[in-house]
């Protein structure tokens, strides 16, 4: 047995360092480090409870509107607060917004990029693919970035701006949004559509998100792998065979996101062996048996605390390890869409198990099945109607405040006593999926997935397999510890 350590990484948003013993060419166990300390929960004691919209967007400047999301929402459930449906209309584009332009980041600029390293110069497809997605000089590259700049105009239209905005309110939306507006922001979407049809696709984006199947999905790209990305990376994943690597927990975790009156578009739920039903967030534990974190016990988050402890004995790193009813969980856009029972995502995920082509592929599918009903809220917002009720008082209690972000589920608990934040505690996507043992000996999800992956010899760096997988995970390292 050898220990292999891996980082850190590159095209990851932080820091993160990967330890695994290795025997026979094989990695025999993973132990994930976050290597980074925040303080937020610490920051944010005794502040007045408003207050917690202004510092945690600076939690993360990749998803800092989902941080806000979460806030606003814990702060409206305290106040009893309903926001006009303008207002929840404009929150919804506003986190919306951000997901896809992270969806599409994740796939442009963190992960095909690795298809480009000289290690797979001995493949068909290598040539294509270097050509297309080498980091900083690939032709890709020129077209995304600014396809996904002008997308990003959204921002200023509907948070003012982007990101750490100030926006989003236990009311509402602070922003407005006129006519004018509204038809300048039609033009945006209208405008990036083309760009996903014509780019990512290769095909309007209602067709792709009716596919069902593993067979529809390999039939519908094989025509098109030459002309658009998304079918290249399903050729290269196939030859690869990557719908047989990353395999976790085969247990996935959705709070629910973009709530639109009654329902949400992706419902909550937890789906496990096949079995959807619903999510009791009561018997969620924070576990810091392997954390450089004080503790003993795992405890619930409306009453757990984040106190560091960097000489502690059998730690490893920063990051808790929560646990539903003790079990290990994945949450992300794979872990929405089986919840929802997407089809095509079922027929992978029964296939196969989690796995890195199925995260890509419901990464994509999100933005494929988000957009247009991005349209269809911008249609529904009534200018000079309200967008945001005033805050009322708040009094002594606990609250929570649940969303979606690109990465997965993340939750704000929140204490308020005296008009003063007595507790806030945080769990982020990252921290479910990089989360390090547990006191029972469990892995996390990505240590899990890492189990029985072969090294590669002759490879320079990291081994590429390991490389993909972490990556599958879209890992957002900041807002893991706090």
């Amino acid at each position: 047995m050898k220990r292999l350590v891996v980082g850190p990484f590159n095209r990851v948003e932080g820091d993160l360092e990967v330890a695994l013993d290795v025997a026979d060419g094989k990695v025999q166990s993973a132990y994930v480090n976050s290597p980074m300390y925040r303080g937020f929960e610490q920051i944010l004691k005794d502040k007045h409870p408003l207050d917690a919209l202004v510092y945690v967007p600076r939690i993360c400047g990749i998803c800092s509107v989902a941080q806000s999301a979460a806030s606003s929402r814990a702060l409206a459930n305290a106040m009893n607060l309903q926001p006009p449906e303008n207002g929840r209309l404009a929150a919804n584009l506003t986190l919306a917004a951000e997901n896809i332009a992270d969806h599409l980041s994740h796939f442009y600029l963190f992960f095909m990029p690795d298809f480009a390293r000289d290690f797979y110069k001995g493949r068909a497809w290598f040539r294509d693919a270097q050509t297309r997605f080498k980091s900083v000089t690939g032709s890709a590259t020129a077209e995304v970035l600014p396809a996904r700049a002008k997308f990003m105009h959204l921002m200023g239209y509907l948070a003012g701006k982007w990101p750490h905005t100030l926006s989003l309110q236990p009311g509402g939306s602070s922003r407005p949004i006129e006519l004018t507006e509204q038809v300048r922001l039609s033009i945006l979407l209208t405008e990036f559509r083309l760009f996903l049809e014509r780019t990512l696709f290769g095909d309007n984006l209602e067709a792709f998100a009716s596919l069902d199947s593993e067979s529809a999905l390999l039939a519908w790209a094989e025509s098109r792998k030459t002309s658009a990305d998304l079918p290249r990376f399903l050729a290269i994943a196939y030859d690869l065979e990557l719908q047989k690597l990353g395999q976790a927990t085969g247990r996935f975790m959705s709070y629910g996101a973009y709530h639109d009156g009654e329902n949400d578009l992706f419902p909550p739920g937890l789906w496990e062996n096949g079995v959807r039903g619903a999510l009791d967030i009561s018997a969620i534990r924070e576990d810091v048996s392997h954390s450089w974190m004080k503790g003993e016990t795992a405890l619930a988050p409306a009453v757990g605390f984040t106190l560091p402890q960097p000489d502690k004995t059998g730690a490893y790193s920063w990051c808790k390890a929560p646990r539903l009813d003790g079990r290990v969980i994945e949450t992300g856009a794979l872990a929405r869409q089986v919840v929802a029972g997407h089809a095509l995502i079922d027929d992978l995920v029964v296939r196969y198990g989690g796995n890195v082509v199925a995260r890509v592929v419901a990464r994509l599918l999100e933005i494929a099945r988000v957009l247009p009903v991005m349209e269809e809220w911008l249609r529904r917002i009534r200018p000079g109607e309200p967008f945001c009720f005033a805050a009322t008082a708040l009094e002594d209690g606990n609250s929570v405040g649940l969303v979606e972000a690109a990465r997965g589920s993340l939750g704000h608990w929140l204490e308020v006593r005296q008009g003063k934040i007595r507790n806030y505690q945080i769990i982020a996507p990252t921290t479910w999926n990089f989360s390090p043992r547990d006191a029972t000996g469990k892995p996390g999800a990505l240590e899990q997935a890492l189990v029985g992956i072969q090294i590669e010899e002759n490879n320079q760096g990291a081994p590429v397999s390991v490389q993909h997988v972490v990556r599958s995970f879209d890992p957002c390292m900041v807002c893991t510890v706090h």
